[in-house]
């Protein structure tokens, strides 16, 4: 996994990083705090406080397609094609 960018988090303290597979082009967004109480370490380990602050979504491109597809069914017979309604991937805000 290739790190490809940063954002600013919703909260105080969190971000929020885009992954993507060099391979197979799956996309992750890992929320995540940047600052979390430790503990003094016991046997050479750091104990970390609670943060119920964290999250990881993952995507793989033909997920992407079927989901844009699935917003646009292909028209009937004798009917125009329906106006898009999807968002495209490339078009995302960020």
């Amino acid at each position: 996994m290739l790190l490809e960018r940063i954002y600013r988090g919703p909260m105080k303290d969190t971000i929020i990083q885009r992954w993507r597979d060099p391979i197979d082009g799956s996309v992750c967004y890992i929320y995540l705090p940047i600052s979390v109480p430790t503990l003094p370490p016991e046997g050479g380990y750091y104990r970390y406080g609670a943060a119920s602050v964290g999250n990881i979504s993952c995507i793989h491109p033909t997920e992407v397609l079927q989901l844009w597809e699935g917003n646009n069914p292909p028209p009937t017979q004798g009917q125009a094609p329906a106006p898009r309604t999807g968002v495209a991937p490339n078009n995302a805000k960020h």
